[in-house]
């Protein structure tokens, strides 16, 4: 895995989780400013799905490829459907969605780094 990556995602979404948490805290629905930090989050994700899967296949470790891949995917598709639910919840669960939405990925990432060092 290409750890600078790695890092910079986990920042990111735990930036856009503190952000989204406090917009649930101060009862406000979700605005552009964790649109667009997600967006970047979600880039880096696609990023890591291509790269992954290049290094999947060219390694010779003992590395399970379908729970790789499946937490590569999985981590790609948690934002989208985290915002979509943040933009249809007008109340402040909406944000808290979000946020809970961003705290999945730190999780996905150290799984998958699990993942390609055992």
């Amino acid at each position: 895995m290409f750890e600078p990556l790695t890092w910079a995602l986990v920042g990111l979404s735990l930036l856009a989780m503190v952000y989204a948490a406090v917009l649930a805290a101060r009862d406000k629905r979700i605005d552009w400013p964790v649109l667009g930090v997600l967006g970047v989050v979600e880039v880096g994700l696609l990023a890591q799905l291509v790269v992954g899967i290049v290094q999947l296949v060219g390694t010779d470790r003992d590395v399970s490829g379908p729970f790789f891949v499946g937490y590569l995917i999985g981590g790609l598709l948690v934002l989208p459907l985290g915002a979509l639910w943040a933009l249809a919840e007008s109340s402040r669960w909406g944000a808290g969605a979000l946020a809970f939405a961003c705290l999945v990925i730190p999780v996905v990432e150290q799984r998958l780094h699990e993942i390609w060092i055992a």
